[in-house]
């Protein structure tokens, strides 16, 4: 006998969509579709574990160059506090489409939907007419941490909640980037003066999503690698995340509770002089149920020179405003690291 589930599947819940992507708005969605969760069956992934608590340099420089991702565990962020960010997080986005939506234009929690191209201060990056088939199945917050602090925009007792838990999560998550990088530089001889301003908590952000249902397979997220020093994520219990090892092949990242996933950006390709993998990864949309995942991203000061064999001095200004040109033309970053790769690179 099929099982329906009443909540979610009421005309009412799916107000909290976008419109584009509501149930009777999108002729690829059916309602009557077979709704039924499947029985998880996981199998145990090969991702590296790293232990925050009794740190290994070697093992943290191994799944640098093998892997570019590993697992966090002992992390010291409360379980209250997480079960706090999921939980304030699906408050956020059962809100009213119309609710979040007024805060598009807001820099401290700027909502988006259907895309992940924004600018810098979580604007969607505007590039004419979409096609349908570039619609993404997910909806956000992009949140700009250095002024979250302020009173937001929009009087509502949910998002300041809300915002009230990614500040305290936040603060958690520099701690864990800082001391990672840490190890990060010393493997790589990197010289103090550089790595101080080669991560910059300051220029960091967090983006929270919600990959909704979608009955045909979609991506939530194309391929891409990420233009950061460090990515930190957290997921909820549905799968969906993947990597790419080597050249092609992609590994399902099974969710684990309290476990972060740390994923290795551009920036940081370049400062090892391609020592260190920035890896690429995708996230599949769902038939059955929405995820909520959590991506804390940390950059290099605006100003920083990187400094590296392989590739041309740039600044993170420089390798922006390469990609935001990508996102304006294309609708994604196409050329990133490219930019600056010299032709006769040392070895």
């Amino acid at each position: 006998m099929k099982m329906m589930s009443p909540s979610i599947d009421t005309p009412s819940y799916y107000d909290s969509y976008p419109p584009l992507l509501r149930p009777n708005n999108n002729p690829i969605h059916d309602l009557n579709q077979d709704l039924d969760n499947p029985i998880p069956n996981p199998n145990p992934d090969p991702i590296p574990v790293i232990d925050f608590q009794n740190i290994d340099n070697d093992a943290i420089s191994e799944a640098c160059r093998n892997w570019g991702v590993f697992r966090l565990v002992n992390h010291g962020i409360p379980d209250a506090l997480l079960n706090q960010l999921r939980g304030r997080a699906e408050e956020a986005f059962s809100l009213p489409f119309d609710s979040k939506h007024a805060l598009k234009s807001c820099t401290a929690m700027a909502y988006f939907w259907g895309t992940p191209a924004l600018t810098p201060t979580g604007e969607t990056v505007e590039r004419g007419p979409t096609p349908p088939a570039d619609v993404k199945w997910l909806e956000g917050f992009n949140v700009l941490l250095n002024q979250l602090s302020q009173q937001l925009q929009v009087e509502d007792p949910v998002l300041d909640n809300f915002r009230l838990v990614l500040d305290e999560y936040g603060r958690h998550q520099s701690r864990l980037a800082t001391t990672i990088f840490k190890a990060m530089a010393e493997n790589l001889n990197l010289d103090q003066n550089l790595y101080e301003s080669y991560l910059s908590p300051s220029t960091a952000s967090m983006r929270i999503y919600r990959y909704l249902k979608c009955p045909l397979p979609v991506w939530g997220l194309n391929a891409h690698t990420d233009s950061t020093v460090l990515t930190v994520l957290t997921h909820d219990e549905v799968g969906g995340f993947q990597v790419c090892k080597g050249d092609d092949e992609w590994i399902d990242v099974e969710p684990i509770p309290n476990t972060l996933v740390l994923i290795l950006g551009d920036l940081i390709q370049a400062m090892s002089d391609d020592k260190y993998k920035s890896v690429k990864h995708r996230v599949k949309a769902n038939k059955y149920k929405e995820r909520i995942s959590v991506g804390y991203f940390v950059f290099s000061a605006i100003d920083a020179v990187i400094q590296s064999s392989k590739y041309k001095p740039f600044t993170y200004a420089d390798f922006r405003a390469g990609v935001q040109q990508d996102l304006k033309t294309i609708g994604y970053k196409k050329v990133g690291l490219g930019h600056f790769k010299l032709t006769h690179a040392s070895h």
